[in-house]
């Protein structure tokens, strides 16, 4: 006999989890209880939305479910933040709730909310388990749901007393992971339509890829010669710096690249949904009907065909289809070989920051910096703004799993991130980029990294304004500035009062020292940008925005 809570730890042990992310709360004391004497690790944080984020960020380096536990009402509203990015961004994430107690429930009890209502259209699977018998079938259950098909975020909720009753339960299987593979006669498809293409062009996005997958992409994109693009913010699924990288399809695209797939005669899309962001509003690929032959591969049938009608749809995980196309082979040299390196070129010269900008601190000589010291293993992280635009640009990734940023454009996403990114990979440069409103979202956080020692440098990109609303706002309705400026606090001092370490850049030749001073502390870090408003863009000052000119 064992209570809920010790059913509930078996499982997760028994489904090979080493680390929990959590704000502690009382309705799930025996849970916490039973984590005393378990060897899975307990990173407490200070919000419940941060721990969310941490959880997806572990789901998104990792492919095994992030796993997060919090306390029911307030501490599951908050964190549904975290769920609403796992979902849009397909990343296994088991999210653990305390519920009110079996008696209280229906009556608006202290902190009662109906889980299966508030989650039920941004989670996977929710969940509410009121027998402590069932808890080894349900949280196997629940790994195998967030990690299947298309992954994504489950809810379980906990009724308090359900985790202090003693059952009799059978001992927790692990889950068994469920693959979706390739057809001989959709390969042989594959390569008919890639024989008779002209102008291909491949987009890799999405989840369930792996270093093994991201080596055999390269494999087939060089025996074919494809030119290959990585979707919004999946920019770590192939090497910059190769041959036939062509850019990201991403915000803010290169137009040469948007005019390639606009023009491209076969676009073979590998794991993406190839959503609002990645598709230029839905352009590049017209909904439903493309203008380009399409074959879509995906791990869920039923992304399928759900925005788009694919001449060829490939029911299979990137993984696999990979794995089993990577064997074929071109009968000859393909007529487009010699316009994939013209795309390189193009993609060189788009991300080429720019030296010259308005005010005393440049952003581009910074990148150009950063991508000359950092090494191709260091982890990027980061939350939403104009700001990114710097790192989503000019970063050129070259490894699988050092990028953690949200598709779903969340704020407030880059600093948990990073500390869930350092706890994991301790012996990595872990970097998080921030606006000062995407930091103050989530900058409590910057708190548990000081707690675990764990030494993350934050570069906040401060330009004391909500920089992409305010560009919108001046675009759409110039000299009309209403609810846009920020007043921010002094944050290297910020640092340095939680524990830190804090740095300031006034001007551009204080960033390299600035830089290499917090990374020689040993601490976490926060090195301030203090940027000036009309640096809105790499390319335009927010006068010219207002201008339309």
């Amino acid at each position: 006999m064992k209570t809920g809570g010790q059913l509930i730890v078996d499982a997760l042990e028994a489904n090979g989890t080493d680390r929990i992310y959590c704000v502690p709360g009382e309705s799930y004391l025996a849970v916490l209880d039973a984590l005393h004497d378990s060897p899975i690790r307990t990173i407490v944080c200070r919000q419940e939305g941060g721990a969310a984020m941490m959880a997806d960020c572990h789901g998104r380096l990792t492919g095994k479910p992030g796993i997060c536990f919090v306390t029911r009402g307030p501490g599951a509203t908050n964190a549904s933040a975290g769920i609403h990015i796992a979902m849009q961004d397909s990343v296994p994430v088991i999210l653990f709730i305390g519920q009110v107690a079996s008696h209280a429930k229906q009556r608006e009890a202290f902190q009662e909310v109906d889980y299966v209502r508030f989650f039920g259209d941004i989670a996977k699977w929710v969940v509410e388990i009121d027998d402590a018998a069932r808890i080894p079938e349900f949280v196997t259950r629940a790994f195998a749901v967030a990690t299947s098909g298309r992954p994504g975020p489950v809810v379980i909720s906990l009724p308090e007393d359900m985790l202090t009753s003693l059952a009799e339960a059978p001992a927790a299987l692990p889950h068994t992971p469920v693959e979706t593979r390739p057809g001989e006669a959709e390969l042989d498809a594959l390569e008919k339509l890639l024989g008779k293409a002209k102008r291909p062009f491949v987009i890799l996005g999405g989840t369930r890829w792996d270093a093994a997958a991201v080596a055999r992409m390269r494999t087939i994109a060089e025996a074919w010669s494809l030119p290959v693009g990585c979707s919004f913010r999946r920019q770590m699924l192939f090497d910059h710096l190769h041959p036939n990288y062509a850019g990201d399809v991403g915000i803010g695209i290169n137009p040469k690249l948007a005019t390639a797939i606009k023009q491209a005669d076969l676009v073979l899309l590998i794991g993406g949904r190839m959503g609002e962001m990645p598709s230029s509003d839905y352009t590049l690929l017209k909904s439903p009907y493309p203008d380009q032959t399409l074959v879509h591969v995906h791990a869920d049938a039923g992304e399928l065909g759900r925005v788009y009608r694919p001449t060829l749809a490939i029911n299979a995980s990137p993984s696999a289809f990979v794995e089993a196309f990577a064997g074929r082979k071109p009968a000859a040299t393909p007529a487009w070989a010699d316009e994939t390196p013209k795309l390189h070129t193009a993609y060189l010269d788009w991300s080429t920051p720019p030296e010259s900008g308005p005010g005393a601190v440049q952003m581009g000589p910074i990148m150009n910096y950063l991508e000359k010291m950092l090494p191709d293993d260091a982890i990027l992280t980061n939350g939403a703004g104009n700001y990114a635009t710097w790192v989503h640009r000019f970063h050129r990734s070259r490894r699988f799993a050092t990028q953690a940023a949200p598709t779903s454009g969340s704020m407030g996403y880059g600093t948990p991130a990073a500390v869930a990114a350092k706890e994991l990979f301790p012996e990595r440069d872990v970097i998080a980029f921030a606006g000062d409103g995407c930091f103050l979202m989530n900058g409590q956080e910057f708190a548990t990294a000081v707690q675990y020692d764990l030494p993350i440098i934050v570069v906040v990109v401060n330009n004391g304004i909500y920089g992409t609303i305010r560009m919108h706002q001046e675009r759409e309705y110039p000299g009309r500035v209403v609810a846009t400026d920020l007043k921010n606090p002094d944050f290297a001092a910020l640092a340095r009062a939680y524990g830190g370490h804090g740095e300031t850049v006034d001007k551009t030749a204080d960033f390299a020292p600035a830089f290499e001073r917090a990374r020689a502390s040993g601490k976490p870090s926060i090195v301030e940008i203090r940027l000036d408003p009309e640096a809105i863009t790499p390319t335009r000052t927010m006068t010219q925005i207002r201008d339309r000119s």
